[in-house]
């Protein structure tokens, strides 16, 4: 067998003989992992030692030339031999991919444990026939497509029909970095079981969205992703996912939203984590998924926040431009709560310590004051083990002028210097008593 992808499963079509074959196929230190370079007739033989391997990646090669190859049914000696194999995972990396050879190829994978088949860099030209997978069972679970060029999905609701009993059962599917700029609402109804949907890095808008995750598109999608795409309208963004009743994690993150202060469009009940980092937001955009648990501000514009989320664990602010932490008194099952790199001066220590579940905080290169209350805050956090990675170094004062420069960690908290009252008074009553004994 002459082709990549069959070299690896299609044992029964004909392997050539390693004899006198250069080898073009290495194994990573833990023999798991075997990369095949630049294969092509001559270098085939070596394919035959990845067979040991549970990861394989094929990258670089001369597909294209076998396009007219004959490849007939397997028999059952081959069958049995593919079912033997423990390759979970295939890699085709820098490839170009007649899709008409994918589409004869792609059924052999029904004989394997394959369970992810990723396409890193490949080019996929010209159109399969789709129909040999009419009825195939495959055991696929995950998919990706990285920077990838084919032709547009929109058009090809026939070849998501051929495929459908295959990617019905696919869990999760990954097309990133890809100029994807719509999805056919066909697209979506065909996976049936598909839990997560990475979209990152492509050219969606907000127009995009609403024929992608059509009435009956992804039943039972739990997770998207939708970071560094072109979508500019929180409110847009809110509507076209009202159908996705079990989504739990949405990442909106590097995309420059705009606040629709009109809104009153409400997220999926079911959602758990959301992510808006990085989307340049000036304010907090409201309203919020009601029962979030994980909520990522990280990398905008705010200037204050207030919130109300009675189950929010996780709360991430980091690089804003924040002067006071938010108050947490109606999130009181916080236990994370990330301020590094604001404006802030002090920790209301008071408030902090009515978090009973809180475990994590961080809070270093910020503008602190070191006065009484504002050291002694940040060092009985750190007694507590709540400051983790950036305390001390991270921690220093901004003011008063005595401690500008110092590490938050190092200034004197002690009773004398910040109650000194405390001390002085309860010494000169006794002095009068005395004198007055005397």
């Amino acid at each position: 067998m002459r082709v990549a992808v069959l070299l690896l499963l299609g044992l029964g079509l004909g392997l050539l003989e390693a004899k006198g074959r250069r080898n073009r196929c290495f194994f990573n230190r833990t023999q798991e992992y075997c990369t095949c370079y630049n294969l092509s007739e001559e270098t085939a033989g070596s394919i035959i030692q990845c067979l040991a391997a549970t990861v394989v990646e094929f990258r670089g090669g001369e597909l294209e030339k076998y396009i007219a190859f004959p490849i007939r049914d397997l028999d059952d000696a081959a069958i049995e031999t593919l079912g033997s194999l423990i390759i979970q995972k295939v890699i085709i990396s820098g490839v170009l991919v007649p899709e008409i050879l994918l589409a004869r190829v792609l059924r052999f994978f029904s004989y394997t444990h394959v369970k992810e088949l990723v396409f890193d860099s490949c080019v996929f030209q010209g159109t399969g026939d789709w129909s040999t997978m009419n009825g195939q069972s495959l055991p696929m679970l995950s998919l990706s497509f990285h920077n990838v060029t084919s032709a547009p999905l929109m058009g090809n609701e026939q070849a998501f029909s051929s495929l459908s009993t295959w990617l019905e059962t696919l869990q999760e599917l990954a097309v990133t970095g890809s100029h994807v700029t719509s999805l056919p609402c066909a697209f979506g109804r065909v996976f049936r079981t598909l839990h997560t949907l990475d979209l990152a890095q492509n050219r969606l808008r907000d127009e995009s969205l609403p024929p992608a995750f059509c009435q009956g598109a992804f039943p039972h999608l739990q997770v998207l992703r939708l970071q560094h795409n072109n979508l500019t309208s929180y409110h847009s963004v809110c509507e076209s996912v009202q159908l996705l009743r079990e989504l739990q994690d949405l990442s909106l993150s590097q995309n420059k939203l705009m606040a629709d202060p009109s809104s009153s469009c409400q997220w999926p009940a079911s959602l758990r984590i959301f992510n808006l980092s990085n989307t340049g937001l000036d304010e907090v955009l409201t309203p919020l998924p009601p029962n979030l648990e994980v909520l990522d501000m990280s990398h905008n514009n705010l200037h204050a926040m207030d919130i109300s989320l009675s189950s929010l664990k996780k709360l991430f602010l980091s690089q804003n431009m924040l002067q006071a932490v938010p108050s947490m008194r109606n999130c009181p099952m916080l236990d994370t709560l990330h301020l590094d790199n604001n404006s802030i001066s002090e920790l209301p220590w008071d408030e902090v310590t009515l978090l009973e579940h809180l475990q994590d905080v961080a809070a270093a290169n910020n503008p602190f004051d070191c006065s009484c209350s504002g050291a002694r805050g940040l060092q009985a956090l750190a007694a507590r083990g709540l400051l983790g990675q950036g305390w001390p170094q991270d921690y220093t004062c901004q003011s008063p002028l005595g401690y500008q420069g110092w590490r938050v960690a190092a200034v004197p908290v002690s009773l004398l210097r910040c109650h000194r009252a405390a001390v002085i008074a309860p010494l000169c009553v006794a002095l009068a008593l005395l004198g007055l004994a005397g």
